[in-house]
């Protein structure tokens, strides 16, 4: 059994982090703490709670928040991703759990997915404060991925979209907008796939997300590699979810960079696509991530 708490918490320019926080009924003295935070262009009710109810249930205290800009989580303008500033807010996010009475500030884990995969290894390479790392699904190389995303015959017109954003900006205009999600050829989309468009247009409660996302959201994904860190990740021990058939965040790019990385580390290989993880394998993906939490703080 557990309280789930809605908190709220401060980040840099005068933004309000909304998140949940679980807590534990049974406490017998401080507890060790998973942060968490959910992927690309998402928010915490997209299939991350289950997550984060069975590290509850288990003994953890929990804090899943959502990044700015997004869910019910403040910042403008809206749906707006930039890498660099959601791995600063999360900073912000780890020093407010270990403020809790209930927290042991010593035994602190990170859970990342997808895009979020690739700032827990940044987190965990640069914040010795987390002691032990999960990244599912990552996202390790944001160019790569993206080539493989976008054909070759549309990468000049995409460029030159991203010129035309900067100017415009640079004019007064706001960032321009796209869809996150889209089967329609026509309409500039982040994403096109049949399990990505199903994943994103699920059903989820009123007015916390909406399929809109900033172009220069795009841009900035490109540039993002978070791969280059995961060497750094030891002596934290990190383990890594990897699905088989993982367009989003490509397979072989995630078993190249675990190559890469350093003991104590530990890989799992899922059933299915990206989006499985939530989904068909959830039971063994969030088992997997109880068992090195549990091994681990």
């Amino acid at each position: 059994m557990f309280e789930k708490r809605d908190v709220n918490f401060p980040v840099e320019g005068g933004v309000e982090l909304s998140a949940w926080l679980f807590v534990p009924e049974r406490q017998n003295g401080p507890m060790p703490a998973i942060t968490m935070a959910h992927g690309f262009a998402g928010t915490r009710y997209h299939g991350i709670e289950p997550f984060a109810e069975a590290f509850a249930e288990a003994g953890f205290v929990a804090l899943l928040h959502d990044h700015r800009s997004f869910g019910d989580s403040g910042g403008l303008p809206r749906q707006d991703i930039n890498p660099w500033q959601q791995i600063d807010d999360w900073r912000r996010a780890i020093s407010y759990l270990q403020a809790q009475p209930e927290v042991d500030a010593n035994r602190i884990g990170i859970w990342g997915t997808s895009f979020a995969g690739g700032h827990a290894i940044v987190l965990g390479a640069t914040d010795r404060r987390l002691k032990a790392v999960v990244s599912q699904a990552p996202t390790v190389d944001g160019h790569a991925s993206g080539l493989r995303r976008v054909p070759a015959e549309a990468v000049a017109d995409i460029e030159a979209r991203f010129v035309a954003d900067d100017r415009a900006q640079l004019a007064g205009e706001a960032p321009a907008m796209q869809q996150i999600v889209s089967s329609d050829p026509d309409k500039p989309a982040a994403y096109r796939a049949a399990d990505a468009v199903s994943f994103y247009l699920q059903a989820l409660p009123e007015g916390v997300w909406e399929n809109r996302l900033s172009l220069r959201s795009t841009r900035w994904a490109r540039m993002y590699s978070p791969g280059v860190f995961i060497d750094r990740v030891s002596p934290t021990p990190l383990l890594m979810l990897v699905a088989e058939h993982d367009h989003i965040a490509p397979t072989d790019l995630a078993l190249k960079a675990y190559e890469q990385a350093l003991e104590p580390k530990r890989i799992v290989m899922l059933k299915g696509g990206h989006f499985d993880p939530y989904l068909a394998e959830l039971p063994t993906s969030s088992r997997e991530a109880l068992d090195w939490f549990k091994l681990h703080l």
